[in-house]
């Protein structure tokens, strides 16, 4: 038997390390409900140097990816930046209008051949500076609200008198150093030719930040400073005055509670410091200093207005210890994978990304809502989450053996239900139908493409089969069950029977692969979608079985009797039964059929590994994203060839780049780190692992070491089941 991995040289082996200041060069610290992005510095001191840059051509305004037809443009690292925020997954706010906006103003009303069915598509593609048309102003506004909040900045900051601190160029001897097992930023540099030490941490288990300065220029009017920007414009072009107040109150010597009012959504913030506590520039910016001593301590505490503060001491050494402690446990939780001793020179850095990747995603995408695209980082749609990437954000922590952090996001999908329910009520369906894009209210945003998208429907059905297959009870079944039902209600509902007795899934729709927006009112029958539908229902079903409910007959036989997808002529799968049937760019989502999917009757693995060929010989790789070289991977992995799971991994692309601190950026000036991408690559990993316990093998050069991985992802009711028993 061989010695367990050595996880804390693993995980610190691939600590970020930055030296000297570039754009993208930042640092996440947080908990997974609350997040702080910081600079060289160890905190929020240079935001402009790391402001967003827009593209104005290439920002898509409808809450959707998709984009007008343009050449694309190679891009480097130069041409990115990642901003400064501290936000969470509570602190949202809505710009004011003249006019009130109900989502009834933003649809459009489709027949079918079940009749009548409306859709919030009245949105469209909107520019920067152009006027709102009257007809899409609902649907715009709806869009852009509510918007998560920017709740602040904590920085280093100078009184009169101190040393000039205007430009990251000013330091000089920086290292920075995130130290991944214990969660702390680290941070030592020269200001004015005067060290200055500063270590930054997240209190995990509050939604709280503590840093502590040392440095003898604090005797010399070097601060900490709690800031309240203007919010940013998140790209909103239009009708984006918002009124900001804040009201101080000292509750005791070194201890001050903001409430920060932005139009009519609010929250506080308390600091505490060792040091003396100062308010200027009307309310908005309140110094730490520390005349006469060389440390500074400052712990900054945020909830929303009608919370309360934790009862946790908020000093720093309280919350540095918490943290190490919580991360100390989260390392030695769950999986592993170590690379060592590989002869293939890109295992160090395939290894570098999937240990960044944990951390990442246990930072931004691990709270008590589904996360946005870029988590807690800064707003993409106005920090508005996708559910259709909540699989891409979480799936892996249930794979990896840490379901526990998808399980606290479940409760909003048991708040969301009533929202879902009314939308599928509303367009004449039974269950729920969730909706793309959203935030805490469940409320679908207006779009003339994430509203056709239905392969997110499937997916709470999916996430909670993985939870539990990773050892959950009979009480883990019944309390969630209601999410089932609903779910596979309405899926059952939304397919439709043809002559021949078989289900399809009929328009208007949009596939996973975006490209066949322009046809969405023809569009019927995507490959990956069928197989979904087919296999989650078959999960719904034995979800009745383990409670020992009797099965419906309309799930079982819309399971069992879903169409079998369109073949192309050169033998593999379309992606669509309709034309244009397959359009070589964007997501290559029907590979998801096989691999992201597990074996079912639907899908063919020899029609699958054609279809994979074609998609490695003959794909516009430039017009892909972050996400799509996992799904590769995971196909590959199915099909038994982990040569070709690891090129797809760490396939040479411009979507697939890793930047130093483990983001994967995407687009320029808005699109700048992709966290679909991190959780991916750990979803994918997973299934190689199970590859190599099927007996697949690795190619030569490579050296795999894991533990932790408890169960195999995706199984479905039966690896090759018969048609007639897939819900038995």
């Amino acid at each position: 038997m061989s010695e367990p991995i050595d996880r804390e040289r693993l995980v610190r082996r691939h600590n970020p390390v930055l030296t000297a200041p570039h754009p993208t060069d930042v640092l996440t610290v947080g908990n997974g409900d609350i997040a702080m992005t910081v600079d060289l510095t160890g905190l929020q001191t240079f935001p402009e140097f790391h402001e967003l840059q827009p593209d104005p051509d290439r920002i898509p305004h409808d809450g959707s990816t998709g984009l007008p037809e343009r050449e694309p443009r190679p891009f480097s690292r130069d041409d990115f930046q990642i901003p400064l925020r501290t936000q969470s997954t509570w602190g949202w706010y809505s710009t004011r209008s003249n006019l009130p906006h109900r989502p009834e103003d933003a649809e459009t009303v489709y027949e079918t051949d079940r009749g009548p069915v409306p859709y919030l598509d009245r949105m469209g593609l909107l520019r920067a500076g152009d006027p709102v048309p009257e007809k899409l102003a609902a649907g715009a506004w709806l869009a852009y609200n509510p918007r998560r909040a920017h709740l602040g900045r904590l920085a280093l900051d100078v009184l009169r008198g101190g040393p000039a601190l205007e430009s990251p160029e000013q330091l000089t001897a920086q290292r920075t150093e995130l130290d991944l097992w214990s969660g702390a930023v680290e941070a030592r540099f020269q200001l004015d030719g005067t060290p200055v030490e500063v270590t930054t941490v997240a209190d995990p288990s509050a939604h709280r930040f503590s840093t502590r300065v040392v440095s003898p220029l604090l005797a010399r009017g070097l601060a900490v400073s709690w800031i309240f920007d203007p919010q940013p414009d998140d790209l909103a072009w239009f009708e984006n005055r918002i009124e900001e107040s804040t009201t101080w109150h000292e509750l005791a010597p070194g201890h001050w509670r903001a409430r920060r009012q932005l139009e009519a959504d609010g929250y506080e913030v308390d600091v505490v410091t060792n040091g003396i506590l100062d308010i200027r520039y009307d309310g908005t910016r309140l110094h730490a200093t520390a005349p006469g001593r060389d440390a500074l301590e400052v712990t900054v505490t945020l909830h929303p207005a009608t919370g309360s503060v934790a009862e946790e001491p908020s000093d720093f050494c309280g919350v540095r210890e918490r943290a190490a402690s919580w991360w100390k446990d989260f390392w030695m939780s769950g999986a592993a994978i170590d690379f060592d001793g590989s002869a293939d020179p890109r295992a160090h850095e395939l290894e570098r990304r999937i240990v960044l990747s944990q951390y990442l995603t246990a930072v931004n995408s691990a709270g008590a809502a589904p996360p946005a695209e870029t988590g807690l980082t800064y707003n993409t749609w106005t920090g508005k989450f996708h559910l259709e990437m909540h699989w891409w954000h979480a799936a892996h922590f249930p794979l990896w053996g840490r379901g526990a952090l998808l399980e606290r996001s479940l409760d909003w999908y048991h708040q969301a239900l009533g929202a879902a329910q009314a939308t599928a009520r509303r367009q004449g369906y039974q269950g729920a139908r969730w909706p793309k894009q959203t935030d805490l209210s469940a409320q679908e945003s207006p779009s003339h493409i994430g509203v056709f998208l239905i392969w997110q429907q499937p997916h709470i059905i999916h996430l909670l089969e993985l939870l539990y297959r990773e050892s959950r009870d009979t009480a883990f079944l019944e309390r969630h069950y209601p999410l089932i039902e609903a779910t596979a209600d309405f899926m059952a509902d939304f397919a439709e029977e043809d002559a021949d007795g078989r289900f399809r899934l009929p328009p208007p729709l949009i596939p996973a692969q975006e490209s066949y927006l322009t046809c969405h009112g023809t569009n019927a029958d995507p490959t990956f979608e069928l197989a979904y539908w087919s296999w989650a229902l078959s999960i719904a079903c034995r979800w009745r079985e383990r409670l020992g409910m009797p099965v419906p007959e309309t799930w079982r036989r819309v399971s069992e009797q879903m169409h079998h997808p369109a073949r192309m002529p050169d033998g593999s799968y379309a992606a669509l039964a309709t034309p244009p049937h397959l359009i070589r760019k964007d997501h290559p989502s029907h590979l998801m059929a096989l691999g992201w999917l597990p074996d079912t009757t639907l899908i063919d693995p020899d029609t699958m590994a054609a279809t994979l060929r074609s998609v490695r010989e003959d794909w516009d790789l430039s017009t892909t994203w972050g996400w799509d070289y996992p799904v590769m991977a995971m196909t590959a992995a199915r099909l038994g060839d982990l040569g070709a799971a690891v090129d797809a991994l760490l396939m040479s692309s411009p979507k697939n780049v890793f930047l130093p601190n483990g983001h994967n950026p995407q687009m320029r000036g808005f699109l700048t780190l992709y966290l679909p991408a991190n959780g991916g690559l750990l979803a994918a990993i997973a299934h190689l692992a199970a590859a190599i316990d099927r007996g697949a093998v690795l190619p030569e050069g490579w050296r795999m070491r894991r533990e932790g991985f408890a169960h195999r992802p995706a199984e479905g009711a039966g690896p090759t089941m018969p048609a007639e028993r897939a819900c038995a």
